[in-house]
């Protein structure tokens, strides 16, 4: 039997009449106000035990949700279960506030209303849920580059609640850079990138906590920058800094994400060999050797389109957040090439090499070494 729908005002009458109102809507969406005298319970949780919240097959019972789809679905599976009287409200909530009727508007602590308010998109996902976004919100990433890569990065990883972003790079804002590195503006043009990206990311988010370190990242303090780091995001554009922080987080067992850009093309990759010795590999596994500056000019003088380090950035933010999420199926083993004139991506299997100098299992830490020389050929 196929669960009948009620306009708000009907289903209203009939709560008064006696019928009893659920809001079938997730606890952080009911508290930003529900159907006055609505009993709540979410709907896989009423789905799951009816019986707890209505004992009686022919009580008469309306479900109601945010606009009426979720709750139709919970409506048809009570009848479906042997409720013979089960109703949806159309429009739900959003239409029974519109129609002026009465509300239950909850005092909750404004902390708490800017949580569920900020990141609802995100807590209606399973995957995601409260218990997630709280693993967000307690994460800290390392953000080596505040550049091209960097800029779309460090929003995304922002806007979805990051807890700490901790931001390495030694440049200041160029004019030449407006054109891709979207963290910077016209009105900061010769001001440190870090403290650019820092005015950008909290007015975005305030509740992030940036922290801007104006310093290139070099042996001597490269592990201080991560050694707290749940996650390092490589936004460089130049091969030492690349070599560096591969080594530095295979030592430290640190999720490496990376990212690269060169004219109309980009790699995305996840190396986290020194948490998954010989089973996944490490930057250096790919590239052992470093490419002559002749055969990988960088953007300064090869060129880049601008939109390009857009894409690459906002997927290395997606492996990142899946990575703290313990979501989904890392880029670990695994290199996407995005081919943004023909719109193609490609994906290349990665072994680990089992003569990697660096995470081969076994294999004692070597020590850091002249990076700028390595990669000079020098």
């Amino acid at each position: 039997m196929e669960a009948p729908i009620l306009t708000p005002r009907q289903a209203h009458a009939r709560q008064q009449a006696g019928a009893i109102l659920v809001d079938t809507r997730e606890a952080h969406e009911r508290s930003t106000g529900m159907a006055a005298a609505a009993l709540g319970v979410a709907g896989p949780d009423l789905e799951s035990a009816p019986g707890e919240v209505i004992p009686c097959l022919d009580s008469e019972v309306l479900l109601i949700c945010e606009v009426g789809a979720r709750s139709l679905a919970s409506a048809r599976a009570l009848a479906a279960a042997g409720y013979s009287n089960v109703g949806s409200v159309e429009g739900g909530t959003r239409r029974w506030r519109a129609d002026g009727l009465p509300m239950a508007e909850p005092q909750i602590d404004p902390d708490e209303r800017d949580f569920n308010e900020r990141y609802s998109r995100h807590l209606l996902l399973p995957e995601v849920g409260a218990a997630g976004q709280q693993r967000l919100g307690a994460a800290r990433v390392v953000l080596v580059g505040a550049g091209g890569l960097g800029s779309p990065s460090a929003y995304y990883l922002a806007a979805a609640g990051i807890g700490q972003l901790d931001i390495a790079d030694d440049d200041v804002v160029d004019r030449s850079n407006l054109q891709r590195q979207i963290l910077h503006t016209e009105a900061r043009i010769g001001m440190a990138k870090v403290e650019s990206a820092a005015i950008a990311l909290s007015a975005l988010n305030p509740r992030l906590r940036v922290n801007p370190a104006a310093v290139r990242v070099t042996s001597d303090n490269v592990e201080a920058l991560i050694s707290e780091a749940d996650v390092v995001l490589d936004g460089g554009d130049n091969f030492a800094v690349r070599y560096l922080l591969n080594d530095a987080c295979v030592k430290l067992r640190k999720p490496l994400v990376y990212g690269a850009v060169h004219r109309f093309t980009g790699q995305v990759s996840v190396f986290d060999a020194g948490r998954h010795r010989g089973r996944y590999p490490c930057y250096r596994c790919l590239f052992p050797e470093p490419p002559s500056p002749e055969d990988a000019p960088n953007c300064s003088e090869a060129g880049v389109l601008g939109v390009l380090p857009g894409v690459i950035g906002m997927l290395q933010a997606t492996e990142a957040i899946k990575l703290i999420l313990g979501i989904g199926e890392p880029l670990r083993g695994r290199l996407l090439n995005f081919d943004a004139m023909r719109m193609r991506f490609r994906e290349t299997r990665l072994s680990p090499d089992p003569a990697c100098p660096v995470c081969s299992p076994g294999t004692p830490f070597p020590g850091y070494i002249d990076y700028a020389a390595f990669c000079s050929g020098n």
